[in-house]
Protein backbone atom coordinates (compact mmCIF):
# COMPACT_ATOMS: atom_id res chain seq x y z
CA UNK A 1 0.00 0.00 0.00
CA UNK A 2 1.37 3.43 -0.93
CA UNK A 3 1.51 6.52 1.20
CA UNK A 4 0.38 10.05 0.40
CA UNK A 5 1.71 13.42 1.37
CA UNK A 6 0.95 17.02 0.55
CA UNK A 7 3.69 19.32 -0.74
CA UNK A 8 3.12 23.08 -0.48
CA UNK A 9 5.14 26.04 -1.69
CA UNK A 10 3.32 29.21 -0.63
CA UNK A 11 2.68 31.68 -3.45
CA UNK A 12 4.21 29.56 -6.20
CA UNK A 13 2.65 30.20 -9.64
CA UNK A 14 0.53 27.55 -11.35
CA UNK A 15 3.09 27.11 -14.15
CA UNK A 16 5.85 26.26 -11.66
CA UNK A 17 3.61 23.78 -9.82
CA UNK A 18 2.95 22.11 -13.18
CA UNK A 19 6.68 22.01 -13.91
CA UNK A 20 7.39 20.41 -10.52
CA UNK A 21 4.59 17.86 -11.06
CA UNK A 22 5.94 16.95 -14.50
CA UNK A 23 9.43 16.54 -13.07
CA UNK A 24 8.21 14.36 -10.18
CA UNK A 25 6.10 12.16 -12.47
CA UNK A 26 9.32 10.99 -14.12
CA UNK A 27 10.42 9.32 -10.87
CA UNK A 28 9.58 5.59 -10.61
CA UNK A 29 6.93 4.80 -8.02
CA UNK A 30 5.62 8.36 -7.68
CA UNK A 31 2.20 9.70 -8.64
CA UNK A 32 1.47 13.44 -8.45
CA UNK A 33 -1.75 15.45 -8.61
CA UNK A 34 -2.31 19.20 -8.38
CA UNK A 35 -4.58 20.26 -5.51
CA UNK A 36 -6.76 23.24 -6.54
CA UNK A 37 -6.92 26.29 -4.28
CA UNK A 38 -9.82 25.93 -1.87
CA UNK A 39 -9.99 29.53 -0.63
CA UNK A 40 -13.19 31.38 -1.50
CA UNK A 41 -11.45 34.77 -1.29
CA UNK A 42 -9.38 35.91 -4.26
CA UNK A 43 -5.89 37.01 -3.34
CA UNK A 44 -3.60 38.07 -6.17
CA UNK A 45 -0.55 36.96 -4.17
CA UNK A 46 -1.98 33.50 -3.51
CA UNK A 47 -1.28 30.65 -5.92
CA UNK A 48 -4.07 29.08 -7.95
CA UNK A 49 -2.83 25.78 -6.56
CA UNK A 50 -3.01 24.74 -2.90
CA UNK A 51 -0.26 22.16 -3.28
CA UNK A 52 0.77 18.84 -4.74
CA UNK A 53 -0.56 15.47 -3.66
CA UNK A 54 2.34 13.05 -3.84
CA UNK A 55 1.61 9.32 -3.68
CA UNK A 56 4.25 6.66 -3.18
CA UNK A 57 3.35 3.38 -4.86
CA UNK A 58 4.43 -0.02 -3.59
CA UNK A 59 7.35 -0.16 -6.07
CA UNK A 60 8.93 3.11 -4.93
CA UNK A 61 12.29 2.55 -3.29
CA UNK A 62 14.86 4.56 -1.40
CA UNK A 63 16.38 5.80 -4.65
CA UNK A 64 13.01 7.21 -5.75
CA UNK A 65 12.52 8.98 -2.42
CA UNK A 66 16.01 10.48 -2.59
CA UNK A 67 15.37 11.70 -6.14
CA UNK A 68 12.08 13.33 -5.08
CA UNK A 69 13.87 15.07 -2.21
CA UNK A 70 16.52 16.36 -4.64
CA UNK A 71 13.87 17.70 -7.02
CA UNK A 72 11.92 19.42 -4.22
CA UNK A 73 15.14 20.90 -2.77
CA UNK A 74 16.02 22.30 -6.20
CA UNK A 75 12.67 24.07 -6.60
CA UNK A 76 12.71 25.28 -3.00
CA UNK A 77 16.15 26.83 -3.45
CA UNK A 78 15.19 28.35 -6.80
CA UNK A 79 11.77 29.80 -5.94
CA UNK A 80 11.33 29.88 -2.18
CA UNK A 81 14.76 30.63 -0.70
CA UNK A 82 16.84 32.10 -3.54
CA UNK A 83 20.35 33.11 -2.56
Amino acid sequence: MGTKEKIEFAGLPLAVYREIAAHLRQVKGVEVDLIPQSSQQFDYNQSQIDGLSLSWTANSGLESRQRVNQILAYYQSRYINPI
